[in-house]
């Protein structure tokens, strides 16, 4: 099964084709299409990465808010 995005992607390249094809088999890459599909779902780990650690230093905020001074 075919990821729509990565051959939207892939249609929408033009010029760059050779570049990123080049790229591709340089990082060991055995098509175009694999190497599309790795980099977004790095770029979507990288971004959940991020938010759990927004989420984490928000509890941590919170936790120190609720303590009082005296104790």
């Amino acid at each position: 099964m075919e990821n729509q995005e990565v051959t939207q992607i892939i249609d929408n390249l033009k010029g760059r084709r050779n570049y990123e094809e080049k790229k591709a088999f340089k990082l060991g890459f055995s098509s175009l299409y694999e190497y599309f599909e790795d980099k977004i779902l790095k770029e979507k780990k990288a971004a959940d990465d991020i938010n759990l650690e927004k989420e984490n230093m928000l509890k941590e905020t919170k936790k120190q808010d609720k303590k009082c001074g005296c104790c």
